[in-house]
């Protein structure tokens, strides 16, 4: 879909069907998503059919995982990747996973886009990769991952958003960790 301008006779300007007052101009956005696209999907159901049995009668307990890489490619062009696994277990009794369980399920999915970033400042920079890239990414692998899991034979997978602010702020401060534990990184 694209953006498209349309001047009126009376000054403002019609986009997509709404009328802004005034003069128009393109915004230029800091960052704008050139692609998006799985990586990588890997599901396995080891324990079939007898997981989807143990699932019929109790759902599993699901272990989420997730990381967030981003490199640059080129001309403040950057890859963001979105890495998600899921482990189910089949739930005890008392509802929780069993510490020792085969497992019922993994799903393991990179979901990655391409991002240009236009006058971002190198402060900055990092934190809008690494926060606000996922963001925009997550709604399309959560998807995925739902989709993907229902296809196995499972319920699907809704996973609750994600607040990549706390996990940029954890790997972070794993960062500053790891340098103060090792003086030799904290000078390189």
């Amino acid at each position: 879909m694209s953006d498209t301008t349309t001047p009126a006779a009376n000054g403002s300007s019609q986009t997509n069907g709404e009328t802004v007052q005034g003069n128009a101009s393109p915004v230029n956005a800091p960052i704008t998503i050139l692609a998006q696209y799985t990586k990588d999907l890997s599901f396995e159901n080891p324990k079939a059919p007898a997981s989807l049995a143990a699932a019929a009668k109790q759902p599993p307990q699901v272990e989420i995982n997730v990381d967030v890489q981003a490199r640059d490619l080129e001309n403040d062009v950057y890859e963001v990747v979105l890495r998600v696994v899921a482990t189910a277990r089949p739930a005890g009794p008392d509802g929780k996973a069993e510490a020792n369980a085969d497992v019922a399920f993994i799903l393991d999915l990179s979901y990655a886009g391409l991002f240009a970033l236009k006058g971002v400042n190198d402060e900055l920079r990092k934190p809008v990769l690494l926060i606000e890239a996922p963001r925009l990414l997550f709604p399309f692998a959560r998807e995925i991952l739902a989709n993907t899991s229902r296809q196995g034979g499972f319920p699907p997978l809704l996973i609750n958003p994600v607040d990549f602010t706390e996990l940029y702020r954890r790997q972070a401060g794993q960062v500053q960790n790891e340098q103060a534990a090792d003086p030799a990184t904290a000078d390189a």
